[in-house]
């Protein structure tokens, strides 16, 4: 099965073994010439098996029922993360929304809630937030700043567009009982954002991601927020990160 697809500025042409990708992504289907492409074997889909199970296996849950169509969707963005940062793009793992036409970016260690406080900030903020991807966006990180685009891997409950928006700020979110937030530098902030960041296995593309990640921290506002999964959690955090 072959379908074109515009992801992040980019037409890819895909071609798979199941249909599953191929649904998920209508919302992104293109034509015109392409601009690389992507094609899946029955070897990519066994890979991403054997990483399912150890990473189910080191959370502690069961893994065991992925099925072949589903695997084949993680393989699929696998490598287009592998390409997209010889163009200054990167895979991200957070919760992007975009408020009044400026994208707010959340990310903590898997747990800590940042689609909740996505959620709270939808909530608080109605039609006037938009949520561009509730899992995996990608990041072109340029010279002038970075802008977050949606993507067809948007997380367990499908929440996301077919659309992009420049990032204003960065939140690492971790827990507390009261809600606080701060300013962050790039040394405090670099850790996580390195952890939340797909690495790739070309060491060429991986030198790259690690070049990105630097020009991101210079180049978009960085905070941290103590937060509890209350609604005033989104007032504080959105307060401080609009300014």
């Amino acid at each position: 099965m072959e379908g074109t697809y515009r992801i992040a500025d980019h037409v890819i042409r895909i071609r798979t073994l199941y249909a599953q990708m191929h649904r998920e992504a209508a919302a992104f289907a293109s034509a015109g010439a392409a601009d690389f492409a992507v094609e899946i074997t029955q070897r990519d889909i066994d890979y991403e098996r054997v990483r399912s199970a150890v990473a189910a296996q080191r959370e502690g849950r069961d893994g065991s029922g992925a099925t072949d169509a589903y695997l084949e969707t993680l393989a699929v963005y696998r490598k287009i993360a592998e390409r997209m940062p010889q163009d200054d793009t990167v895979l991200f793992h957070g919760s992007a929304i975009a408020v009044d036409g400026q994208a707010y970016l959340f990310t903590a260690k898997s747990g800590t809630g940042k689609s909740t406080h996505a959620r709270l900030w939808r909530e608080m903020l109605g039609e006037r937030a938009v949520m561009i991807n509730d899992d995996k966006p990608l990041l072109h990180i340029g010279t002038d700043g970075a802008t977050v685009y949606g993507t067809p891997w948007n997380g367990k409950h499908r929440l996301g567009t077919n659309g992009c928006a420049p990032l204003r700020a960065i939140c690492i979110l971790e827990r507390g009982k009261t809600n606080r937030i701060e300013r962050i530098d790039a040394r405090t902030a670099y850790p996580i954002l390195l952890q939340q960041t797909y690495r790739p296995a070309s060491a060429e593309a991986l030198q790259r991601t690690l070049t990105l990640i630097d020009r991101l921290t210079e180049r978009v506002a960085l905070f941290r927020l103590f937060c509890n999964m209350e609604p005033e959690a989104a007032r504080v955090s959105y307060e401080a990160m609009k300014e």
